[in-house]
């Protein structure tokens, strides 16, 4: 891929025993402090589509042995807490989880997640709801702790290594967290998942690659705090609560920067959670498991061709386009979205017709180079999530998946080259 100054940053095509470098690495540690910093963004040129098809109604039976099904359930509300959360009974829409069959291709599953899940003045939150709606989606939105804290009440959260109230991005305005809540209690709803992207936001020295075990530890129990308690921190006393239990239903989450994985997931192992999606770089593979957790990282897919990779992620794109700048040169505005959208759908075709690896996309809420990169994902999602043996799930489901198939199968699919089109009846078994 050619930066703005013609050079091409180089990465191998990956092979299974010799990972490639990380087209645009550095460059996307440069720019790690601006991950979820807009809050005051403009609207983004593309309108929210109209929900037409939602995933809830009843069982609509998929392919490859996975089903969507809509529970029951018997209408009692537990009100937890401060009134800021509850439980209204099983999340409904999941998708159920069945072991393949002999011979048996496996679905092709897409994982659309989001880091920070404001729901700012752009309403990126409200429009891919509604395109997750509309397209027979589930999404993982990474909710930033502080996002339901006022910045009056900044004191409440310490930050590992860092004073009181720290943090490397800003903090939200009353409407933004009313608005925030509102789409988070919705999105539930509609089955997306809720998961962490932690607090403050740290990188680099004194950032989540330098935190402790027990710093990782009061990290992710702030977390808890704070959205289990906006409702006392923000006096949104009108608010009916959040529809759903964070501590049952936030199952794993995404470290700033992707910093500080191996301590992260010493700390994560007494919560509960299942999978972390904080690993950079890695192949197009079935996924295994670190320190008893699924890893689902970003991933490096193929630019020109398959001649370079790069991280399935805006940052990565935003490094290599633009320098990092998220005001580029207008003019390319067009040529860079054509390539982030071409680029996806690269790392898509080479699993789709070959391993079936599951494909992880990652993003954030920005209008970065004149929203480029978003209206790629939407150009993404509208190809893939419709066509068919297709899931685009969240990580959540995708675990649950994952969890009832059998080992050696799991092993059978992890000997794939992600282009490799096996003979599947003799591979399952």
């Amino acid at each position: 891929m050619k930066s703005p100054s013609g050079r091409r940053r180089k990465a191998r095509a990956p092979r299974p025993t010799a990972p490639p470098k990380i087209v645009g690495l550095a460059a996307l540690l440069v720019v790690a402090s601006l991950v979820a910093g807009y809050l005051a963004l403009t609207r983004s040129d593309n309108t929210a589509p109209t929900a037409s098809s939602g995933t809830g109604g009843g069982t609509t039976k998929g392919s490859a042995g996975v089903n969507r099904e809509e529970l029951e359930w018997d209408g009692k509300t537990k009100v937890i807490g401060d009134g800021s959360t509850s439980y209204t009974g099983p999340q409904p829409g999941q998708l159920k989880a069945v072991p393949l069959k002999p011979g048996e291709k496996p679905p092709q599953f897409v994982v659309f997640s989001w880091d920070g899940a404001l729901a700012g003045d752009d309403e990126l939150f409200q429009h891919y709801r509604k395109m997750a709606k509309e397209y027979d989606a589930h999404m993982t939105f990474f909710l930033t702790g502080i996002y339901l804290l006022p910045k009056s009440k900044r004191d409440l959260y310490s930050p590992p290594q860092h004073s009181k109230g720290a943090a490397a991005i800003s903090y939200p305005t009353d409407e933004h967290i009313r608005t925030t809540l509102e789409e988070l209690g919705k999105a539930w709803k509609d089955g997306n998942e809720i998961g962490t992207h932690f607090n403050g936001h740290f990188c680099g020295a004194k950032g989540g690659g330098d935190w402790s075990v027990e710093e990782w530890k009061s990290e992710i129990d702030q977390f808890y705090e704070l959205v289990e308690n906006w409702k006392t921190n923000t006096g949104l006393k009108d608010m009916a609560p959040l529809p759903f239990d964070f501590r049952k239903e936030v199952t794993g989450g995404r470290a700033p920067c992707l910093e500080g994985q191996a301590n992260l997931l010493k700390a994560a192992k007494g919560y509960g959670w299942r999978y972390d999606a904080s690993s950079p770089g890695a192949f197009q593979v079935w996924p295994t498991k670190k320190n008893g957790m699924w890893d689902f990282p970003l991933q490096l897919i193929p630019y020109d061709g398959g001649d370079y990779q790069g991280l399935s992620m805006d940052f990565n794109f935003l490094a290599n386009q633009s320098d990092g700048q998220p005001d580029g040169d207008p003019s390319r505005y067009a040529e860079w979205q054509q390539e982030t959208a071409d680029a996806y759908m690269a790392g898509f075709n080479r699993v789709y017709y070959g391993s079936r690896a599951p494909l992880f996309i990652g993003n954030h809420f920005e209008q970065w180079n004149g929203g480029t990169y978003m209206k790629a994902v939407d150009e993404v999602i509208k190809n893939v999530c419709t066509k068919k043996d297709v899931k685009c799930v969240s990580f959540k489901e995708l675990s649950d998946w994952m969890d009832v198939q059998k080992p050696a199968t799991l092993q059978a699919l992890r000997t794939l080259d992600p282009a490799q089109g096996p003979d599947w009846s003799t591979l399952v078994k």
